[in-house]
């Protein structure tokens, strides 16, 4: 099983890669957005998405989106062919896609919106917060995206303030400034330590 990042060579799988999305839909009976092998299409081109192959057998698939002049970045239609489920295939495609958005785009804030509780799951290991929709992107352009999943009515009625998605949000630079920030804290914690280990040493 190869996970890689997909390039012309894979234009040939994007009716099945639609079909899958569809049929996904279907099961679940939760929200997925629609999209259409042009679409499909178009991220394979540009070099944003990656595709999971059994040889030649398509296997899953995943893309990435950037909004608000690539300061926002969606990982979306992650899906998995339901021959290859439960097989832990979801989660090597979500790590590749991610770490492949993180070096094409240092500088965005990766989201996500989804129903999905094994995708909030590998968000979630990956470093992403469950946040409110006002904490996503306010690029209309994503939100239309929306429109073609079952549950847009309740997006609508809210104001765009809530749906049955989870909204998801991944901050390299504030994960960068906690780190940073607890880094300095056992720095600080230890060297107490040794300044009082020193003091105790000296006094006998």
């Amino acid at each position: 099983m190869k996970v890689i990042i997909a390039d012309k060579t894979h234009i040939v799988y994007a009716d099945i890669i639609c079909e899958t999305i569809s049929d996904a839909a279907k099961v679940r009976g939760t929200g997925i957005a629609k999209r259409q092998p042009k679409y499909i299409i178009s991220k394979i081109e540009k070099g944003n998405a990656v595709i999971a192959l059994d040889g030649k057998t398509f296997a899953g698939f995943c893309y990435i989106e950037s909004w608000g002049h690539d300061k926002f970045v969606a990982n979306s239609g992650l899906i998995v062919h339901k021959n290859y489920r439960n097989q832990g295939l979801a989660k090597k495609i979500k790590k590749k896609i991610f770490e492949h958005s993180v070096k094409k785009f240092p500088n965005a804030k990766l989201f996500g919106i989804t129903t999905g509780l094994a995708v909030m799951k590998i968000n979630s290991e990956l470093g992403y917060k469950p946040v409110t929709f006002s904490e996503l992107t306010t690029d209309e352009s994503f939100w239309k995206g929306c429109q073609t999943c079952k549950n847009y009515d309740v997006l609508q009625r809210t104001d765009r303030s809530m749906c049955l998605c989870t909204g998801m949000l991944y901050d390299s630079e504030t994960k960068t400034s906690k780190s940073k920030e607890v880094k300095e804290k056992t720095f600080t914690r230890l060297k107490n330590m040794k300044q009082t280990l020193f003091l105790k040493k000296n006094k006998k």
